[in-house]
């Protein structure tokens, strides 16, 4: 009977010390995946060549207008430091204006809408955590990949007056380097939120078709992102 009762405290101090064991990873276990969703604010810092080709005078340019619009992601939890995220918008019509001379001709030009394009830019990062998966802040870095492509490339009556005609325009894709900095804040359960600044270069050919009549110019997007989000671990 004795020697029962020894083994019984024996077995259940094992189970005792093998719960205390586990119970620090079940506490430190946190979701290897999330989904984000939120707004995107892109500032554009662009510059470009003057536009070249017959019947171009000397000095026409071009400017982007900043755009808001629809921010996703899904990311992967590779460690305790490191993530790896793919984001992406919703695709946004980003209007182009002309900057140079007051007007081509009688045409006015400078400030006014050229034309439209739609852009399509998934972005794959490597992004890495300060602190711990405990703490209710922290800030991460990330260094990575982005890809854009043009599509939905319209020239607007004001552009195909300045052009001289109906024009087709075209716009070369782009891969380049993207980095940005963010801060992440655990509301709570599965909830967090964030905020983060990146930057990207996005460089594009741009050939204007005019009934055959070509000009081009090389445009450096700069773009810029401010991302407000909301994300769910699972």
């Amino acid at each position: 009977m004795y020697t029962k009762k020894i083994t019984s405290c024996a077995a259940l101090g094992c189970l005792s010390l093998a719960f205390l064991a586990a119970a620090p990873a079940m506490a430190d276990a946190t979701p290897d995946n999330s989904v984000r969703l939120g707004l995107y604010a892109v500032f554009y810092h662009a510059s470009a060549d003057d536009l070249s080709g017959p019947y171009v005078p000397p000095g026409v340019n071009l400017n982007v207008r900043d755009v808001q619009t629809l921010y996703a992601a899904y990311v992967r939890r590779l460690s305790t430091h490191f993530d790896v995220e793919l984001a992406f918008g919703v695709p946004p019509k980003t209007e182009t204006v002309g900057k140079g001379p007051a007007t081509l001709g009688s045409v006015p030009y400078n400030g006014v809408m050229i034309s439209t394009a739609r852009w399509f830019a998934p972005t794959l990062l490597l992004e890495y955590k300060f602190l711990s998966d405990q703490s209710p802040v922290r800030p991460y870095i990330g260094l990575g990949v982005n890809y854009t492509t043009f599509y939905d490339r319209q020239s607007s009556a004001a552009g195909n007056a300045a052009s001289g005609g109906p024009t087709r325009l075209s716009l070369t894709p782009s891969v380049g380097p993207a980095a940005t900095v963010g801060l992440a804040y655990h509301a709570g359960g599965h909830w967090n939120t964030y905020i983060s600044y990146s930057i990207s270069r996005v460089n594009s050919d741009l050939t204007a078709d005019t009934a055959g009549v070509i000009r081009r110019t090389r445009i450096k997007f700069g773009p810029q992102a401010l991302v407000l989000s909301v994300g769910y671990s699972f």
